[in-house]
């Protein structure tokens, strides 16, 4: 159904040509997890000391770095998929517009989460850069974080486009925070996976960002093992799920 989508490049050309007059905004969603990571480094890190992952003991920067670029690529593409395709469809009203032309419900829903895609790969690649200048990457590994924060962009991306589609007004928005904040905080961004009662642990590794976070984490630090298949196809999973549901759900809302 998704592939071949030969108009869906035009919604992303469109996306890029925005956003050249919204670079601010671009760049404020990079900032934020980079101020995080400075104040581990310079801050609490020192108070911390070391963290032990797969038998390797880590710097506390070292292991925070990964998870906040798991969360860079999560943020980008909720912003993206939420506010942004929510702005459009109920007051700027530009999908109408745009399904004037050639370009079909498919390609819309398509070309929308692979900007969600594109801004996360540019975050990850920006903020990767950072944690190699304060030296907390560990691993030639570490490249493969770039595709894995695309592929945590595609998983929020399209189900947040698809959740944007049930909403009403932008009082639903509260409920995009209250989401988001506690995947932040408990998906084992700050602290290691056994420091939580074991019913927790259970009930965290089945939330979407640890999955980000534990391959973000494996592919900086070194420590991949047979597990990173795991996260890999949950949030493949994910993002086609997620993905399926967006595009149906807009063919409802416009084309009735």
């Amino acid at each position: 159904m998704f592939l071949g989508r030969q108009r869906a490049p035009r919604i992303l050309e469109r996306k890029l040509m925005v956003y050249r007059h919204l670079w601010l905004t671009f760049l404020a969603g990079f900032f934020e997890p980079v101020f995080y990571l400075l104040s581990v480094r310079i801050g609490i890190g020192k108070l911390v000391g070391t963290v032990n992952v797969g038998g390797q003991a880590l710097t506390y920067a070292a292991f925070v770095g990964p998870a906040l670029l798991a969360a860079s690529a999560m943020n980008g593409a909720v912003f993206d998929s939420t506010f942004g395709v929510f702005f459009q469809l109920k007051y700027q009203k530009s999908y109408e517009a745009i399904l004037a032309t050639p370009v079909t419900v498919d390609d819309l829903a398509v070309g929308e989460i692979a900007w969600a895609l594109l801004r996360g790969f540019m975050y990850a690649v920006a903020f990767l850069l950072v944690m190699a200048i304060l030296g907390l990457v560990l691993s030639p590994w570490a490249i493969l974080a770039l595709p894995g924060a695309t592929l945590i962009g595609f998983a929020f991306g399209s189900v947040g486009m698809a959740a944007t589609s049930y909403m009403r007004s932008w009082q639903d928005f509260e409920f995009v925070q209250l989401t988001i904040l506690p995947l932040f905080l408990f998906s084992a961004t700050f602290y290691p996976l056994s420091t939580y009662p074991r019913s927790l642990q259970i009930l965290v590794q089945c939330t979407p960002l640890y999955h980000g976070v534990a391959m973000e984490r494996a592919f900086t630090t070194g420590t991949v093992g047979p597990d990173i298949g795991v996260h890999v196809l949950y949030l493949v999973a994910m993002g086609l799920v997620g993905l399926r549901a967006a595009s149906r759900r807009m063919h409802v809302l416009l084309q009735p």
